[in-house]
């Protein structure tokens, strides 16, 4: 890195966290249509913004939802390749409020372990992770005039609501958004000095599951031993869906998933994170799951299949002695590559209704599905990160499969057809979608050096 971009960046410390702490101060919770307007808002700003740094053809595109916020800068010339810049400014619900230690759209400072850390809803998914690279693109426009490479952003409002308004917008406008590679920072290193660069993500089905009993809610004193509990009838078919080690019984779940050649398990056992990783940041008091897998494998290359809440019958205060007629629980699986997610819907639908007694109905309502993503290591842009690590934390970054998915990714390689650079800087404590989410600065800053080392590796390679 030249001296006048290291100068700029050094200088420009101070205004780029403020203007990140503006940015996160606007609740652009788009799952809540309260906040509807404050979504837009936070595209605006966001617009704004780009044209101040001197991005062209910006524009904040609506939909019947939330809008998109597309802009670039394409002067490299034809002989430098184009990277579409990925991210969103939706930001998850803050409940339950009570366990913030502070307001979640009021950005708060404090010392951590290792450095200082940004706290605020959005602070590490994703508005601090997508700033870096609005940070980086205006450095090299402030200091050079020009950047290395053709970029074009394309940022959402509805990550958090299902994603539908961005998959729609890129497969009906594929030769707008062509390029040569995607960058996307959603995700997290392992440490603050260990990058990580992901190539694999989990898709995903989710659904509700609902179980009727009878017409309405009974008196247990009168009817119970003689009807099915609809709680104890779900609860009896959620308890089949594993045995007690963990395994999926749902019958055929696994025939589609991946096998990890001796090769990956080799790779991904020096991956330094393991059974003490994971119980200290969730606080559980000892692990669960397939135990022929490590955990690394069993969070990355595994599919899942989890209930993700459960509802039916008399929750209020006091006590009322009923059987309820309904009961409910949402579910989710969690995919590998090469599952396919309809697949996965029709397998699952099937066993529960199968497993179904006379004595009550079941209904699945699916509500999101999106495909697995993987990508090769060793493709030239994945590479090309890998230097950009090198150069800005002074070590290789490890190649990781991650558990959690990113819906738009598989939409970019299948519509775009595009390699899909997955390069993160949050942490595994950052408490995304939970109280207290934070960004760790010393990241935030490395992250926008890394963004320009990336470009200009991408312009060499």
């Amino acid at each position: 890195m030249n001296d006048p971009l290291q100068a700029y960046l050094a200088d420009a410390r101070s205004r780029q966290l403020a203007e990140l702490m503006d940015w996160l101060r606007i609740p652009s919770i788009s799952a809540l249509p309260a906040h509807r307007e404050d979504v837009h808002r936070a595209a605006t700003w966001l617009a704004d913004h780009l044209r101040q740094i001197g991005l062209e053809h910006v524009s904040v595109i609506p939909s019947d939802t939330h809008p998109l916020v597309r802009a670039d800068w394409l002067h490299a010339g034809p002989d430098k390749p184009t990277v579409l810049i990925y991210g969103h400014f939706d930001v998850q619900p803050v409940d339950p409020l009570e366990e913030w230690e502070t307001p979640p759209f009021e950005p708060t400072i404090k010392a951590g372990p290792h450095g200082e850390d940004l706290y605020a809803r959005g602070a590490s998914d994703d508005k601090g992770q997508i700033f870096i690279h609005v940070k980086a693109v205006e450095a090299l426009l402030a200091t050079t005039g020009r950047l290395p490479v053709n970029v074009k952003f394309i940022v959402e409002g509805e990550e958090e609501y299902g994603g539908r308004t961005i998959q729609e917008y890129v497969t009906r406008h594929v030769d707008e958004l062509a390029a040569d590679v995607a960058l996307i920072s959603d995700s997290h290193m392992l440490t603050p000095n260990q990058p990580a660069i992901l190539y694999g993500l989990r898709g995903m089905w989710s659904a509700q599951v609902t179980v009727t009993g009878p017409a309405h809610d009974l008196h247990s004193g009168s009817y119970g031993g003689a009807i099915h509990n609809a709680n104890q009838a779900l609860c009896e078919l959620l308890a089949a869906l594993h045995d007690r080690h963990g395994h999926i019984t749902v019958p055929g779940f696994y025939e589609q998933v991946r096998d990890l050649s001796p090769e990956e398990r080799a790779a991904l056992a020096q991956v330094p994170y393991g059974e003490a990783e994971i119980l200290a940041e969730t606080g559980a008091p000892a692990l669960y799951g397939e135990p022929e897998f490590t955990v690394v494998e069993r969070i990355g290359a595994r599919p899942t299949l989890e209930i993700n809440g459960m509802w039916g019958g008399f929750t209020g205060d006091g006590f009322k002695t009923v059987i309820p007629a309904q009961a409910h629980a949402k579910i989710s699986c969690r995919l590998v590559p090469h599952q396919d997610p309809d697949r996965i819907e029709a397998l699952v639908t099937d066993y529960l209704k199968r497993l179904a007694p006379p004595t009550i109905q079941v209904e699945v309502r699916t509500y999101h599905k999106y495909q697995p993503f993987l990508t090769p290591p060793d493709l030239p842009a994945m590479r090309a990160a890998a230097r950009a690590c090198r150069r800005t934390f002074g070590t290789d970054p490890v190649f990781m499969l991650e558990g959690g998915g990113i819906p738009i990714v598989s939409v970019f390689q299948e519509e775009l057809q595009l390699p899909v650079v997955l390069l993160g800087f949050g942490l595994p404590d950052d408490n995304l979608h939970a109280p207290n989410e934070k960004f760790h600065l010393p990241n935030f800053y490395r992250g926008i050096a890394t963004s320009i080392a990336l470009l200009e590796e991408l312009a060499a390679a």
